[in-house]
């Protein structure tokens, strides 16, 4: 079931137990990709709260406390980079989705889920929806946390490779990041198997082993 249109609500349906999943980290060189999984209170409500990508770092943080303090349950998981290139980045992220749910306290019955496409997690039903980081309370919330805690995970892999400014991109393919590959090649952290439109940067990875 596909859900392409809903206001920001704090829940999509009041009979099951319901958790909101998100991820963060898709579009990525280099690094895990994170998902999180949100309970938060049915009457949950707060007016700063939405999709991540819409807020600044600072803003996110601040929820990300505020999340933690009034959610039912969270947790947050990763899938790595060599998961990532072993099943391909979609199967990753639902892995990563998985694992969160996985480590939840409170067990829920329903699934909500940011995108277009997920593997049912076990017996729980679940409803996919588009953007739906901007219209369910829980998912913006799943988002929220995803998204700092694979930050702050990109800013301690930097001071193993500052070179790559992982403090700054956070893995994603900014121009710098490109060039310091084509300049020193891939780290052990880097995800091969992507397919970066760059036919330069497709060249060293058939040379260059992670360094």
């Amino acid at each position: 079931m596909t859900v392409t249109s809903q206001p920001l609500l704090a829940r999509f349906q009041h009979t099951l137990l319901e958790a909101g999943c998100d991820e963060a980290g898709r579009g990525c060189l280099a690094g895990p990709v994170f998902a999180a999984a949100v309970i938060l209170p049915s009457d949950f409500n707060h007016p700063e709260l939405n999709d991540s990508k819409q807020l600044d770092e600072k803003t996110r943080y601040q929820l990300r406390r505020e999340i933690e303090q009034c959610a039912l349950a969270y947790a947050v998981a990763s899938a790595d980079n060599a998961e990532i290139d072993q099943i391909n980045i979609l199967q990753a992220s639902i892995l990563a989705m998985h694992r969160a749910v996985d480590m939840l306290l409170l067990r829920p019955k329903f699934l909500i889920i940011d995108g277009n496409y997920f593997k049912k997690y076990k017996a729980l039903e679940h409803v996919c929806i588009v953007r739906g980081d901007a219209k369910f309370f829980s998912i913006a919330a799943a988002s929220v946390l995803a998204k700092t805690y694979r930050d702050d995970y990109m800013k301690q892999l930097a001071l193993e490779h500052p070179e790559y400014l992982w403090h700054q991109n956070k893995g994603y393919p900014t121009k710098k990041h490109r060039s310091v590959i084509l300049e020193k090649g891939f780290t052990p952290y880097h995800r091969l198997t992507f397919h970066v439109g760059d036919p330069l940067l497709d060249k060293v990875k058939t040379r260059t082993a992670p360094i």
